[in-house]
């Protein structure tokens, strides 16, 4: 196998340790799929997994890829892989300890990969898997959203809050959240009424909401719990151990990781592929200019307002 490149890193720290590299990518093994990457986006998740924050979970091999967002090409399968074939455009997730996505060509479990809807560009197609199936997990399968339900989403114009709350509408919910003032009218364009800020006052609010969805992981649990109907579901993305404690004791509070499910990825594509989740793209990049972009996307959380997307060509 050729060398490609790709940003990768030796150690767990800052943006200091990125380095842009040639690296050799191993041939698929069973179940898996190789694809040249056309677009890939960033997530807050590549450099908290690259900070070391989750060590626990993604171990201490060295060199690691960054990334897990991608669409491309499959140029080669491993056995028992019969869903995608050679030359399929795709897009889906690295696995969370595999990673690898900001590079020219990335290895990805088949059922983490999905084709693309023929009308999504490969930048709009890279935007999806991570922040799309998170949502979709939370909304559809979580929290059991029906038609009338309403949903409070908690940080509603990020990336999980943005496809968040184009699902739950598409599913005939009515969706109330948060957001900065000054963005507050491209909540209302969405859809989304209540609009509050961060630092709302949840007594206005309160008893008003079947699903309450806090995606920034900084909604204080007593101010949730204001705000939800009797039986309603509180839905937290941003784990730590004392959630993990909070969520394994019965009550309402849940803590989700999105995983890996063929059928929930396909679900999120072709919603995006008909226009029902729409994701906007702040900037792009090409590879080798990336650290630079995602320094600034990490440090200064700019670009604001979309993905920041990595193109190979």
């Amino acid at each position: 196998m050729t060398t490609v490149k790709r940003i990768q890193y030796h150690q767990y720290g800052g943006p200091e340790v990125m380095r842009f590299e040639d690296f050799r990518p191993i041939r698929p093994g069973p179940g898996e799929v190789m694809v040249r990457v056309k677009a890939a986006a960033a997530n807050p998740m590549d450099w908290k997994i690259r900070n070391g924050e989750l060590k626990i979970m993604t171990g201490r091999r060295f060199p690691r890829g960054l990334g897990h967002d991608f669409a491309g090409v499959v140029t080669a399968v491993g056995d028992g892989v019969t869903r995608l074939g050679v030359g399929d455009d795709v897009l889906g997730g690295a696995s969370m300890k595999a990673a690898g996505a900001f590079a020219e060509m990335v290895v990805a479990q088949e059922k983490a990969v999905v084709t693309k809807p023929a009308n999504l560009s490969w930048e709009q197609a890279a935007a999806i898997p991570v922040v799309g199936l998170t949502a979709f997990q939370a909304i559809v399968n979580t929290s059991k959203l029906q038609a009338g339900h309403a949903v409070f989403i908690h940080g509603c114009l990020g990336g999980v809050g943005r496809s968040a709350a184009q699902l739950a509408l598409a599913r005939g919910a009515t969706v109330g959240g948060s957001c900065s003032a000054t963005a507050a009218h491209e909540a209302h364009d969405l859809g989304i009424t209540p609009i509050v800020e961060f630092d709302f006052d949840a007594t206005k609010l309160a008893g008003r909401f079947d699903v309450v969805f806090d995606t920034a992981g900084t909604l204080p649990i007593k101010t949730a719990q204001a705000l939800l109907k009797p039986g309603g579901r509180i839905i937290d993305i941003n784990p730590t151990p004392a959630k993990f404690v909070r969520s394994a004791l019965p009550g309402p509070y849940r803590v989700l990781i999105g995983k890996a499910a063929t059928a929930d990825l396909d679900a999120v594509a072709q919603a995006a592929g008909k226009g029902i989740l729409r994701l906007p793209v702040a900037r792009t990049v090409p590879l080798g200019q990336a650290i630079a972009a995602l320094t600034e996307l990490e440090r200064n959380r700019t670009p604001k307002g979309g993905k920041l997307i990595i193109t190979t060509e």
